[in-house]
């Protein structure tokens, strides 16, 4: 049992209430993949981790403030009055810490008609006849009046402990006179009103002057200024309630024996659940009993050709090869095999190392021999290969000479598909899903930080547990995975787009993108030019000089200085300046604008024109991205390292980045880039007449809308009214409702109704097929695209407003750009087919949402441009016609 210093045991009285409240407040914006907000939830869980950690109480009590009204709603009608009403997304919270706890083992109390507060006071009263230390945990000011001898308080967040001397610091009195303070001074968190005109600085002042409020109150005369005396006569009793307001009271009815209190070892399964549940992957992994489900005994290493060619023999037999190597890199553009693991059934598998140089490491196969006797399976279109995140091992074996055909299966896009709003598809989270197995980690063979050693200096014996157990897990996992898959209707989805999809992204990343780094230098000199073009004038607006970069200086300028609305505030309660906010204020003053656009052209200047020279790779002279095809939710490929979708194209600095874009010596960029794609797939989906009849005489969609919602002749629509009946059309296919797209243009919520109902007037078809998609959404809990991608939509029914809505708005806006995200993969497949038969010269560089980029010699720009026009345009037969635009240039600017 841990014990103080001084021998005694430590007992933490936990004010859970307290710190629910900062820990939602601290994280903003976290929530886990079906929406579900767990901040909260993780800022609360690393509290009690960090008090369990760093200081092992002997005892913790959990308090809680009861629902209801307590006697000091009695007292004052206005105590903590002034509060808004919790969050949704804080009550919702509040059952899931609550089961938190009880998973820790920790006892909780909660005492009807009373505050936290006062049963922590108690207990406080209670244990100060034991041999023990209290530590009271909060935040809350309060209770520093409970501090004494053998009694702290501890707030966590700020990792600060109060003694009596540091009480006597904050205050400017010892712990005993601290609720004089607070009678006199008022607390604003809690609605006590105090003495006007007395804050805590001067109520200390009186109080180490007088004593307490009754002699200040009794002596009020030998108090300096004739209005602190007035305010002190008028407001007596007022301060004689605010003194009771704040007292913490010491006799709550508690029955309470310390012993059931005791720390004890937590129900890992429960907590495990509560972590899968909320996505805390690294606390998951890190409580997740220690099961291990799997046998290692059938792993082995193979050191010799002869063994090696034998192990083969078996493989063949077996009909299935999981692979996965082992390298120095997670950049396949880079990395080196330092090792193959093969598995070719479940529970046996074996480890070929190839460049093992630790102490003590024993000759091993030379990976050109080890590839060569790997080749004729690898490259086999008709032995199936299985894996975790074969994209990777495709790259790395295609550096190495080796082209891998015959990939059947993939844990990850598997794992995907069944469940596309999972935040993560890695293979240690799978294991433990599906096969209750908890996997050995990288970190558990290589170590972490300073201490972590180059895979290539890992023991062979412990790197053959390690590698076998990945490959064997992927197999395992693709046996699980396939026939759910199946049973799910995803079969198709699945072997013919998604796993096909594989390569085709393997040889775009490896295709790489050329730049024009020169354009990119005199670019970034540019910028930089125009950055402090733009901080004169900016100091020149505020009429003082600041870092533009500071949002703390920014918002004395803009509030304090120049006097400017405050329409929203930071979670710790400050003025906000975020975007949205100076998006509201540049209509009032120029200064907001200018902020506006030096953030937005320093984004640019750091996230592309300064980065992009640095990622060219030193071999390829090209830029070599990374498309992810497991993380979108609606199916949608997303870029990093670096991400070219994020590129703007509406911007004029976007356009002169998008010039850095060029081809090889000789060839020609064409971009070919669907035309109002996901508003066609809205007319299929929704059969609306009106929509069909626009797009099959290929008008200007959202002129025709405009016309129908304003009334007027498409020939009278005006650019204004052609803008909002642009946001009308996009805004209505993402879910957004009248308040958001009041926002978006400005204009009351009422006009936004306006907007909206005149547009289902127009447009009934669509109003039914979105209310017959959100209906299918709350019948099956899922929603499906046009090729049978699902995606489930857990909190569709929600009591909480706000998850439910934001599901609701999932629900239209998946059947629609998922379809669109399906279209533009078998158009890439399709293309690669077809490029690959009459212009196998011709490169597949990028997909950037809906258009496709590619590089081609001169000599077939004509050929190329017309066969993958075809190709995109004829793709999958809807009720209209699909557009491509296709065009061609010596850069990417000049190509869109």
């Amino acid at each position: 049992m841990a014990n103080s210093a001084s021998g005694r045991r430590k007992v933490f009285l936990i004010d859970g209430t307290n710190y629910l409240f900062r820990a939602f407040f601290a994280i903003r914006g976290l929530s886990n993949s079906r929406g579900f907000p767990t901040n909260a939830v993780f800022g609360f869980t690393n509290m009690l981790l960090k008090i369990l950690r760093e200081h092992a109480p002997d005892h913790v009590v959990m308090v809680f403030d009861a629902p209801g009204k307590t006697f000091r709603d009695e007292l004052y009608a206005e105590y903590k009055g002034h509060r808004p009403e919790v969050p949704e997304d804080l009550i919702s919270q509040v059952p899931v810490v609550r089961d938190l706890v009880s998973a820790f083992r920790i006892g909780q109390l909660e005492i009807e008609g009373y505050e936290a507060d006062d049963v922590i006071g108690t207990l406080v009263k209670r244990l100060s006849t034991e041999d023990v230390d209290t530590v009271i945990v909060t935040g809350d000011k309060d209770l520093l009046q409970l501090v004494g001898p053998g009694v702290s308080v501890l707030d966590t967040m700020k990792d600060v402990t109060y003694g009596r001397d540091e009480v006597i610091a904050r205050f400017g009195v010892p712990p005993e006179q601290v609720v004089e303070v607070l009678g006199l001074a008022g607390d604003t968190t809690d609605n006590i009103p105090g003495v006007p005109g007395i804050g805590e600085k001067t109520a200390a002042e009186l109080v180490r002057q007088f004593g307490d409020i009754e002699t200040v109150l009794a002596r009020v005369d030998e108090v300096k200024g004739e209005k602190r005396r007035e305010a002190l006569r008028e407001n007596a009793e007022t301060a004689r309630l605010s003194r009771r307001l704040a007292t913490v009271h010491l006799d709550v009815p508690i029955e309470f024996s310390l012993d059931d209190y005791a720390v004890r070892s937590p129900d890992r399964e429960a907590l495990a659940k509560i972590f899968r549940e909320m996505e805390f992957a690294r606390l998951l992994n890190e409580f997740a009993e220690d099961r291990k489900a799997i046998s290692y005994d059938a792993y082995r290493a193979i050191l010799r050709e002869e063994d090696l060619r034998a192990f083969l023999v078996e493989v063949r037999g077996s009909g299935v090869l999981s692979v996965d190597l082992e390298t120095t890199s997670v950049d396949p553009m880079r990395a080196e095999i330092v090792g193959v693991a093969l598995a070719h059934r479940a529970g046996e598998a074996a480890y070929v190392p190839v460049a093992h140089r630790g102490l003590g490491a024993p000759a091993q196969v030379p990976l050109a021999l080890c590839l060569a006797c790997l080749r004729p399976f690898l490259e086999d279109e008709a032995f199936p290969k299985v894996g975790q995140n074969l994209k990777y091992e495709w790259i790395v074996f295609r550096r190495a000479g080796i082209r891998m055909a015959g990939i059947r299966s993939d844990s990850m896009i598997a794992s995907y598909l069944l469940d596309p709003s999972r935040m993560r598809h890695n293979l240690d989270e799978l294991a433990r899903e599906h096969l209750d197995h908890r996997t050995i980690t990288y970190a558990d063979v290589t170590g972490t930080g300073k201490k972590q050693i180059p895979f290539g200096d890992v023991s062979i014996d412990r790197a053959t547990t390690y590698a076998c157990e990945d490959a064997d897990v992927a197999l395992r996992l693709v046996q699980k995975l396939e026939p759910q898959l199946q049973a799910d209707g995803l079969g198709d989805l699945y072997g013919r787009i998604e796993i096909p999809l594989l390569t085709v992204l393997a040889r775009m990343e490896m295709n790489g993108v050329l730049i024009d780094v020169d354009l990119l230098r005199a670019l970034s000199r540019k910028f930089e030019g125009e950055l402090r073009e733009i901080e004169a004038r900016a100091h020149a607006l505020a009429g003082e000089a600041f870092n533009l970069n500071s949002p703390r200086q920014l918002a004395q300028v803009l509030y304090e200085r120049l006097g400017l609305p405050v329409w929203k505030r930071t979670p710790k309660g400050g003025p906000s300046t975020d975007i949205d906010v100076l998006e509201r204020l540049a209509a009032q003053h120029d200064l907001p604008r200018e902020i506006l656009r030096h953030r937005q052209l320093a984004k640019l200047k750091g996230t592309y024109v300064d980065t992009l020279p640095e990622l060219i790779h030193p071999d390829t002279g090209r830029i070599h991205t990374s498309y992810n095809q497991t993380i979108a939710a609606t199916g949608r490929l997303s870029s990093s390292d670096p991400n070219l979708q994020n590129i703007p194209i509406r911007t004029a600095e976007g356009r002169e980045i998008r010039r850095a874009f060029i081809p090889g010596p000789g060839h020609r960029l064409i971009s070919a880039d669907y035309s109002q794609v996901e508003l066609r797939i809205l007319a299929h989906l929704s059969e609306d007449p009106t929509l069909i009849a626009a797009f099959e005489r290929d008008e200007d969609i959202h002129r025709r809308t405009a016309s129908e919602v304003f009334g007027v002749s498409p020939d009278r629509v005006t650019e204004e009214q052609r803008s909002r009946a642009k946001a009308v059309n996009f805004g209505l296919m993402y879910g957004q409702g009248a308040f958001g797209l009041s926002q978006q243009l400005d204009i009351s919520t009422r006009e936004a109704e306006e907007y909206i109902e005149g547009y289902f007037s127009h447009f009934a078809s669509v109003r039914r097929y979105f209310e017959k998609t959100l209906e299918q959404a709350r019948r099956l809990g899922y929603v499906t695209t046009l090729m049978n991608r699902r995606r489930y939509l857990a909190e569709i029914g929600s009591d909480n407003r706000q998850v439910r809505s934001a599901a609701e708005r999932m629900a239209v806006n998946t059947t629609i750009q998922g379809t669109a995200a399906d279209l533009i993969k078998v158009a890439m497949l399709d293309v690669q087919a077809r490029l690959d038969r009459e212009s196998p010269e011709t490169l597949l560089i990028m997909q950037v949402h809906y258009e496709l980029v590619l590089e081609t010699p001169e000599g077939d720009l004509d050929r190329v441009r017309a066969l993958v026009q075809e190709e995109m345009e004829r793709v999958l037969p809807l009720r209209v016609p699909l557009k491509v635009d296709v065009r061609a240039g010596l850069n990417w600017s000049e190509a869109h």
